[in-house]
């Protein structure tokens, strides 16, 4: 049986107010649970299709910035 997440993100968050929306996106952040990025996953290609391509630059320039001298998590670690 195949499960359609992108369908069942956007049909989960397709009544939230924005407030509502935002508290769903910083809770799945702080809790760090590795079961929720697919959710976070979707959310992110919704914003990614709806940008400018000067945004969608920014967003990787960012993106690139943070991985690269950012702190290394072990992948293996808590």
């Amino acid at each position: 049986m195949n499960f359609n997440i992108r369908g069942a993100v956007l049909h989960n968050i397709s009544g939230m107010a924005e407030q509502e929306l935002e508290g769903m996106i910083v809770d799945s952040i702080k809790q760090g649970d590795e079961k929720l990025l697919p959710g976070l996953g979707v959310l992110f290609e919704v914003i990614w299709n709806n940008s400018t391509e000067q945004d969608r630059d920014q967003m990787v320039d960012t993106l690139h910035n943070k991985i690269t001298t950012g702190p290394k998590p072990d992948p293996f670690g808590p």
